[in-house]
């Protein structure tokens, strides 16, 4: 692994979510500033606010992707770069692990509706693969967008 995507992995098995361990492995790189990024991140965590839709790494491959290729203002041709590459590294990270959606990946039958965070544990990490997600996230960050 690179030393950003261990990062990566460190920020999450430290407490912060998939989102934002993946964007703020990253963030300086893209002269984000490390607090906004974690606040901005932290709600698109668990599948967007625990409901388990799009896998938050994922979610944090498309924060990172608009800041690498937009700007302030609105233009079509940096939307369509920024979409460009969300789009092929979705793929890639589908194409690895069977889906972008976080209850699949996660084995789950149905959509939670707790938005209490699961307890970082012994026990969280050895049923929950997602610090793999992590890594494959920002492994897809290196070879698009740096």
């Amino acid at each position: 692994m690179s030393e950003r995507t261990d990062k990566a992995v460190t920020l999450f098995k430290s407490g912060y979510n998939c989102s934002q361990s993946v964007v703020l492995a990253y963030c300086d790189l893209l002269n984000i500033d490390a607090r906004q990024a974690a606040q901005m991140a932290c709600g698109l965590g668990a599948g967007l606010g625990r409901m388990r839709e799009v896998c938050g790494a994922v979610s944090g491959m498309a924060l990172l992707a608009g800041c690498k290729h937009s700007g302030a203002e609105p233009d079509p041709v940096a939307k369509k770069k920024t979409y460009e590459a969300v789009q092929a590294m979705s793929e890639e990270f589908r194409k690895k692990n069977g889906s972008i959606i976080c209850r699949q990946l996660l084995g789950l039958e149905k959509a939670e509706h707790d938005p209490t965070p699961s307890e970082r544990n012994v026990e969280y990490y050895k049923k929950r693969p997602c610090s793999e997600y992590v890594a494959d996230a920002a492994k897809l960050v290196e070879s698009y967008l740096l």
